[in-house]
């Protein structure tokens, strides 16, 4: 559950119960807020065009018990800003000739040495995924044009399954599961 919810809020697919729910987890949770920071880390490096800045807080001026109060509330306002100006760079960096949107796919496999994924969009030929450091995390990222797109992932055992980040899914014909999403490319 964890790791869906990192992912989740990686990426920005949290409702804002959710987002409750995930901040209060990484409140209570030491080694979740250090794992979540952790990925936060390694998203921030692939981000290559953002630039994150932090100033330094006097915090030898603040009594122990209530940095928590002190840093909390900028703590959490810069990282909505960060998170959206993220978000708006992925979406609106598409160029408008090609209609098309530019897609991340994301899954967490730390067990397994290669993941592919495959789709309509990819007219069902498997596409090499690369993995994210030492993280667990296989990424593509592929331009998709307007409209319903069906997709899972294939794991180096042979293994077929459907993105766990998406709720809409289908059975196949063969027996699989396949994920659906649906790309607008308006803006």
């Amino acid at each position: 559950m964890n790791d869906y919810y990192i992912s989740m809020f990686i990426d920005n697919e949290l409702d804002l119960d959710e987002k409750i729910e995930f901040v209060e987890a990484v409140h209570e949770n030491i080694e979740f807020k250090e794992q979540s920071v952790e990925f936060l880390e390694q998203e921030r490096l692939l981000q290559t065009d953002v630039t994150m800045v932090s100033l330094p807080v006097p915090v030898k001026s603040i009594p122990r018990q209530n940095i928590f109060k002190f840093l909390w509330p900028p703590f959490v306002g810069f990282a909505t800003a960060c998170l959206l100006l993220i978000g708006v760079f992925m979406q609106w960096s598409v160029p408008v000739e090609n209609q098309e949107t530019v897609h991340r796919f994301v899954i967490y496999q730390p067990d397994i040495g290669q993941a592919k994924i495959v789709g309509n969009f990819t007219g069902w030929s498997p596409v090499e995924m690369e993995q994210i450091g030492s993280s667990g995390y296989w990424a593509v990222t592929i331009g998709l044009p307007e409209g319903e797109h069906r997709y899972s992932y294939l794991l180096e055992d042979g293994q077929q399954i459907a993105d766990p980040t998406v709720l809409a899914k289908e059975q196949d014909d063969f027996g699989g599961e396949n994920s659906i999403i649906r790309v607008s490319t308006a803006i």
